[in-house]
């Protein structure tokens, strides 16, 4: 019945022995890291052939995907430190170890929009057709990104024993299992609990997404149709998601998950944005977005 690192005993899945980290001529590498890099390289790799597709210059794309990668990793970790202040102002050395895990996408996101909003002014191009040829990118970095918490044993849900329950050693010794107040173990000996693998699900979400906006992005009507578009579905998803995981960052002492609240806000206030703006095309007005001369009618 037990015995492996992870398993899904519901689909008959069992992994005996999971490193988080292997070594390279004496160098530790954490499969978080790693994960995080291959997934950034593929979403670029993505971003440039749309942007090749769509005629619009790859070397753009090249200097967004520089810039973005790192101050969207800045910005994760800083989104992630701020709302875990409790425990990182006791561990100030903890801060930059995130090859530990404590990268929140929406800090990321965050920053990276503010940087696409700046190169776009600088090479004088329009922020909404560049957000919408990188938005691509960025959903191969978070399909791919959300396995490195499986390696992690991190953002998993509360007790499960549905299809895709997943059960974990928490007596591990090659990674140290933070096990919340909510979650019960299933064993005796308190050393094995089974969880929803919310990263499954976010991963299993913004692959259907991806998929979804590869097939009807040459429906969009508007630059920056097809940015708002992945607003809302990851909106919609992020709100389901983030109730099921027991690692939320929080809002101070309100008990309001604070990426929750954020999901639910972009999903009403973009569908809504999609809505209208579908709605004015139909009668056939002009649709703009701020901040671009970009206009279908």
């Amino acid at each position: 019945m037990f015995g492996a690192a992870i398993s899904f005993p519901n689909l008959g899945i069992e992994i005996e022995k999971l490193n988080n980290t292997f070594s390279v001529f004496g160098l530790d590498i954490a499969f978080y890291g790693l994960i995080i890099g291959i997934g950034a390289v593929l979403g670029a790799l993505l971003a440039f052939r749309e942007a090749k597709i769509t005629g619009q210059k790859v070397d753009d794309y090249i200097d967004l995907a520089l810039y973005g990668i790192i101050f969207g990793i800045i910005g994760a970790r800083l989104y992630y430190v701020i709302f875990s202040w409790d425990y990182y102002s006791a561990h100030p050395e903890k801060i930059i170890r995130i090859d530990e895990g404590g990268l929140a996408i929406y800090g990321g996101v965050i920053a990276g929009v503010l940087t696409c909003i700046i190169l776009a002014k600088i090479k004088k191009k329009s922020f909404w057709q560049m957000a919408d040829t990188a938005i691509l990118g960025l959903m191969v970095g978070q399909i791919m990104g959300r396995w490195g918490n499986f390696f992690n044993r991190e953002a998993f849900g509360g007790n499960s024993d549905g299809l895709f329950a997943m059960r974990i050693d928490t007596w591990d010794d090659t990674v140290a299992v933070r096990v919340p107040d909510t979650v019960s173990y299933i064993d005796e000996q308190c050393r094995y609990i089974q969880v929803q693998p919310t990263f499954l699900y976010e991963s299993c979400w913004n692959l259907l997404l991806l998929i979804l906006i590869m097939i009807f992005r040459k429906k969009k009507k508007y630059q920056g149709e097809v940015f708002l578009w992945y607003l809302c579905g990851y909106g919609i998803g992020r709100t389901i998601i983030e109730g099921f995981r027991t690692d939320q960052l929080i809002i101070g002492n309100t008990g309001i998950p604070v990426s929750q609240l954020l999901a639910v806000t972009l999903a009403i206030v973009t569908g809504a944005f999609l809505i209208y703006n579908r709605v004015k095309i139909v009668k056939g007005k002009t649709v703009k977005l701020p901040d671009t001369g970009e206009a279908v009618g």
